[in-house]
């Protein structure tokens, strides 16, 4: 798609659709899932119902955004479509958490195309002079409705219909997409590629699973970092990672290349993104069950609760719009982020099963206001620092490394959660439990994000990407 073309309404919609689907899943089943694995049984395999779709989902991500590069963006969107809303009807009628993990699995490997191709769409509908504000209000308007829609229709089907609806809702709406991509999205060719990276592919599927699931044993049955369940997927997922940086390295078409990895920038925002995952599930996973588990509201009530993270987060992405439009620049906006994120983790080391609804309002916003412009701060600094052949594959793998971040924030997170969660009565217990998880998580992920962010070269908008022989030059050295 031409940069200087106007935007098609019906084709923009199309794109926005595939990052709603995918955000509103994230928003939706959080607030759904304490009823989930009250109605199904299974209270131990809470964090499986997250985690099986975080695993295929993630494997996926870079996939389907570097195919994308290289065959075009059209088949691959229609196929993570058609597997996402699969997946979500089959979510709808599970019958045990066995069932649901196993649909939500599924439901991950469409999901791993929704939001980095739609990203990367958005991207190439507007022209650079306009990807500043254009882009941001695209996905702060975006933020906006599943941030605000999600946790209520989470709470509301939960409380007045059934929380299976949580996942049917994805039916009807991805249907109404598929149509759109279908018949008004040009079928525009990729930069074309030779035989695809099979072994690549192979050795990443197998190291990011593996490392998932270590991740997620650990909080399963006691299991401890040492013990044989947990430390021997890790580590081997870690010597796996080793060979394919080698193999990505020799590959004629890497499915992720490594020559990427030589832009200071590129690098920094991956890491950023890994580590900002941490203040974000602390807010959307652990605020919701200390509602629902610690003050005893119910899942509509939850939903509504944390409505001043998510308008913070709005705000804040849309602010960043404004000003890298105004500055044509974005680290210092960025750089001022994780402040305001750590003075949203530190407040919440006051929770209790007495804090106040006006306070938790007052903890709850800069933590949003924090994490609106990494949230889309960081996809207009990837995709400025790369070329234009490598846009696919630049949100994908921001995509990538926040759910990696996602997973282990949720491993380390759920540990914490549980060892402060057996200690006292059932809702001061999980009252203590969230003070110590989400500040724990929201800090560390701040502050590792901070200094990564203030190392990052402080370059305008309107910057040329990295020239194409720096990125071969990447590949050779």
């Amino acid at each position: 798609m031409k940069n200087d073309a106007k935007p098609n309404g019906l084709v923009l919609l199309a794109a926005l659709g595939g990052m709603f689907l995918a955000m509103l899943d994230q928003t939706i089943v959080g607030t759904a899932l304490p009823r989930i694995t009250a109605e199904l049984g299974g209270s131990a395999l809470y964090t499986w119902v997250v985690t099986a779709y975080l695993l295929t989902s993630t494997v996926t991500v870079p996939l389907y955004g570097r195919l994308s590069d290289q065959h075009g963006r059209k088949p691959l969107l229609l196929t993570g479509m058609i597997v996402f809303v699969a997946g979500s009807a089959l979510c709808g009628v599970a019958q045990d958490m066995v069932q649901l993990i196993a649909f939500r699995a599924l439901q991950g490997l469409g999901a791993g195309a929704l939001l980095p191709l739609s990203l990367a769409l958005v991207m190439e509908m507007f022209p650079p002079g306009e990807r500043g504000s254009r882009v941001q209000g695209a996905i702060g308007g975006v933020m906006g409705l599943t941030y605000l829609a999600g946790p209520f229709l989470g709470g509301l089907f939960t409380d007045h219909a059934s929380w299976r609806w949580a996942f049917y809702v994805n039916v009807p709406l991805g249907i109404g997409l598929i149509a759109i991509v279908v018949l008004r999205l040009p079928r525009r060719p990729g930069v074309g590629g030779g035989r695809p990276d099979y072994a690549g592919i192979a050795v990443f599927t197998v190291a990011i699973s593996t490392l998932l699931l270590g991740l997620t044993s650990k909080g399963l049955d006691g299991h401890t970092w040492t013990d044989a369940a947990v430390a021997g997927p890790i580590l081997l997922a870690l010597v796996l990672l080793a060979v394919f940086v080698v193999v990505e390295r020799r590959a004629d078409d890497p499915i992720m290349p490594m020559g990427l990895f030589a832009n200071r920038t590129y690098t920094l925002v991956n890491v950023t993104s890994f580590f900002t995952a941490f203040c974000m599930y602390a807010g959307v996973v652990f605020l919701p069950r200390y509602f629902q588990e610690a003050l005893g509201v119910s899942a509509t009530e939850s939903g509504l609760r944390i409505y001043p993270m998510m308008l913070g987060m709005v705000v804040g992405s849309v602010l960043m719009g404004t000003l890298m439009s105004r500055s044509k620049m974005y680290k210092p906006w960025l750089v001022a982020a994780p402040f305001l994120l750590i003075l949203g983790a530190l407040l919440c080391l006051g929770l209790t099963v007495e804090t106040g609804t006006l306070t938790l309002v007052l903890w709850m916003v800069p933590l949003g206001l924090g994490m609106g412009p990494m949230m889309s701060g960081l996809t207009v600094a990837s995709q400025q620092s790369v070329e234009p052949q490598y846009i696919g594959t630049a949100s994908a793998n921001l995509t990538f490394f926040r759910q990696i971040g996602g997973s282990v924030a949720l491993a380390v997170g759920g540990t914490l959660y549980g060892a402060e969660a057996g200690v006292s009565g059932p809702p001061a217990a999980h009252a203590s439990a969230a003070a110590v998880v989400i500040p724990s998580l929201g800090v560390a992920g701040a502050v590792i994000a901070l200094i990564a962010l203030v190392a990052m070269p402080n370059r305008r908008l309107d910057t040329p990407r990295v020239s194409q022989s720096k990125i071969e030059a990447g590949f050779a050295s």
